[in-house]
């Protein structure tokens, strides 16, 4: 019921209904160039790789099936993705980015022109990559140079506008856009798995997929627990008293989450996970032969599920703590706190208060990084245990759709809250 009282309120609110609706019309508009093909593949053969291939499935997921398609938005955001992430890890290296994002709203918006214009460059990389890797596999033929050209062009051309709808959507709809698109690209996916779900299904698979429904249940329930799960830290600010009155004296918390870096663990992992893969891919045709077989047993080696799914889990652990890293700073926490006269109860200021914030940081982040490590192997997992493969949707995949349900109802419940005191 409160649902859809939530629901009506929306489309009660000319300003917010406006809002809404913009975000819809744009993320359709995003879903229709998605079937936007480019010329010159040989489609039943693309779809085939992406269907065989578990890693590219999930790569094709994440687009929302434009790469199957060959769409011009085949890379979709990934590309502005990736640099974000890399733009965020400079700011905590280099000093002069650092005191950049010091300065506020301007500085913020310096780096995100930056991240914009290096998502160019990344965009025409991974797709020449991608059409390479395609044309190994024989799947794409010989292109000339104005083919090439006019690929890289359009595709990188597609990354660009997606980014674009997806920053209109952030600043004049409702919700993170490119996060939005991610997960409606997701969603888009799943009919089609259904379907081919369907057409295998008997009765010996019958119980497999039971097991898959409740190990997805399950999994949305530990996502929703671990993405609200936060370890308080108490904080006492000092009471002062000038003159008659008196400041400070105030009891907080710093909210330390159990899942701080959210996906880019992960996405960074993928991203070292394809790359000896690809590059295998690409020798396996050298022509000199001690080159041509370590290529194939490198090959070999990463389509090992066994290998590649411990291998995949250390990589997200340790980068679950790499990033979580650059995104906590104990030192600068204790150092602010000391400034403004806060202090944690028991814990003298200083670095006593750094060491103490660094091992509740490292205790709750060994949680978050083994939930990350399950969720990133999980559909390895899944269909070890239900026989299925033809449905790829793994944690990762749940994990986004699901942060960013709860971030865009947070986003629509703030809105309604502001409008309400409005009209108080």
């Amino acid at each position: 019921m409160r649902i859809w009282e939530t629901f009506l309120k929306i489309f009660t609110l000319r300003d917010l209904r406006n809002r809404l609706l913009y975000a819809i019309v744009l993320l359709v508009i995003a879903r229709v160039l998605a079937h936007v093909p480019l010329p010159g593949v040989d489609l039943t053969a693309l779809q085939n790789f992406f269907n065989r291939n578990q890693i590219f499935g999930l790569f094709n997921m994440f687009s929302g099936g434009a790469m199957q398609n060959f769409s011009i938005i085949m890379m979709g955001v990934g590309p502005y993705i990736t640099s974000s992430i890399i733009m965020q890890l400079l700011t905590h290296v280099i000093p002069s980015l650092e005191e950049l994002n010091k300065e506020g709203e301007a500085g913020r918006e310096k780096i995100n022109y930056w991240t914009r214009l290096f998502t160019v460059p990344l965009a025409l990389i991974q797709s020449y990559s991608m059409i390479r890797l395609l044309q190994s596999q024989q799947i794409l033929g010989t292109l000339t140079d104005l083919q090439w050209a006019t690929i890289l062009i359009s595709i990188t051309a597609g990354t660009v506008l997606l980014m674009w709808i997806g920053e209109l959507i952030s600043e004049n709809g409702i919700g993170n856009g490119v996060s939005l698109i991610i997960a409606l690209g997701i969603l888009a996916g799943i009919p089609t798995q259904i379907r081919n779900t369907a057409q295998i299904l008997d009765t010996s698979k019958a119980i497999g997929l039971a097991v898959f429904v409740i190990i997805f249940l399950g999994v949305i329930i530990l996502i929703i627990l671990a993405n609200e799960g936060t370890r308080q830290v108490p904080v006492s600010y000092a009471r002062r008293i000038r003159g008659l009155k008196s400041y400070g004296g105030v009891d907080t918390y710093i909210p330390v989450r159990v899942n701080s870096a959210g996906v880019v663990p992960i996405i960074f992992a993928m991203s070292i996970m394809i790359f000896p893969g690809v590059i295998g891919k690409f020798l396996q045709t050298a022509k000199s032969a001690w080159i041509a077989s370590a290529a194939t047993s490198i090959t070999n080696l990463f389509t090992n599920n066994w290998f590649y799914g411990v291998l995949y889990f250390v990589l997200v652990v340790f980068f679950t703590y790499f990033y979580t890293g650059f995104i906590f700073q104990p030192k600068d926490m204790a150092e602010n706190l000391q400034k403004q006269g806060g202090f944690v109860p028991g814990i003298r200021p200083g670095p006593e208060t750094e060491g103490y914030l660094s091992k509740i940081i490292l205790r709750i982040t060994l949680w978050g990084a083994l939930f990350l490590g399950v969720i990133a192997v999980l559909p390895f997992i899944a269909q070890a245990v239900t026989g299925i493969n033809t449905i790829v949707l793994g944690g990762t995949g749940v994990l986004i759709m699901v942060s960013v349900i709860i971030e865009t109802m947070r986003q629509i419940q703030a809105q309604l809250l502001m409008r309400s005191y409005e009209n108080y």
